[in-house]
Formats: C-alpha cells, structure tokens, sequence
C-alpha cells in the first residue's frame, strides 16, 4: 500500500515515491529529521485518496477567477462543521468548502489576497491541522499513484 505525504504550508513540486513498506510513524519522523523547517507531516493511504477523489465533488462550473481544491486534515475531527460552510460566514464568500469524505475536504476558493487569511483558519474552524492542494495537484497525485501500480 502506498502512502500519499503532505507538507502543510510547502509545496515540494515533483513527486518522489517511496519505495517498500514503511510505517507511517516512521516515515513522519524520517521526513521530519531531513526538512530544515518545521512543519505539519500530513500521511493518507493512496486508496482513501483514490477512494476520496473518485467522484467529482464540486458542483460548480470550473471559473477562472476561482481554485478548486482539496485539503487533508491529519485526522479525523471530533465535531467537524456542516458542509456546505463558506468563509467568512457572512458577506462575500472568499472560501467554499462544499464537501467532506472522511479527512478529506472538497471546495473553491476565489484568487484574491484575502483568502490565505480564511484558509489558514479552517485549521482552527475544524480543530485539525490541513494541507491544501488545487484539485489539479490532487488529481496529477493519483496518476503518479496509479503508473506506480
């Protein structure tokens, strides 16, 4: 079984593999002793990422001006929040998470400097850290995943 890792707040670019059986607390401390910076080790099993990116979750047209995406949690939260929920909860929406498949969260965002500010609060909003991907990234990922196997 492969293991999909996400680093919250780097992006690596590329794509390395690892190959061979290897725990998942092992691997966090061997990725955690090589990085420079400290940061979120986030690991999945690929077949909850198959499973979570099968079907599209979307439901709305692809726009220019909007990023579809998908965050992982690190784990499951306790209380997670209804979806749909949009940030802020009022006013102009600059986040739009539309669905949820067990760590996995589905949405859009708009390209404006003030969604960073309501990405990095869903953190605290789910009371679980997350890595934040572009549904391309996410897609681009499986692929790797299934020429691997």
């Amino acid at each position: 079984m492969a293991l999909v890792v996400f680093l919250k707040g780097i992006n690596v670019g590329g794509h390395k593999l690892v190959r061979g059986p290897v725990s998942q607390s092992r691997l966090r401390a061997e990725i955690e002793r090589r990085l420079s910076v400290e940061t979120e080790v986030i690991i999945c099993e690929s077949r909850a990422l198959f499973r979570a990116v099968s079907l599209s979750r979307f439901g709305v047209p692809n726009r220019a001006d909007v990023v579809r995406f998908v965050s992982v949690m690190s784990h499951q939260p306790r209380r997670p929040p209804p979806t749909p929920f949009a940030l802020p909860r009022r006013g102009r929406w600059f986040v739009r998470v539309l669905a949820r498949e067990g760590r996995f969260l589905f949405g859009v965002y708009r390209r404006e400097m003030p969604t960073i500010r309501y990405l990095a609060a869903m953190d605290k909003l789910l009371g679980a850290p997350i890595a934040t991907r572009n549904w391309n990234t996410v897609v681009a990922i499986r692929e790797v995943l299934e020429a691997g196997s």
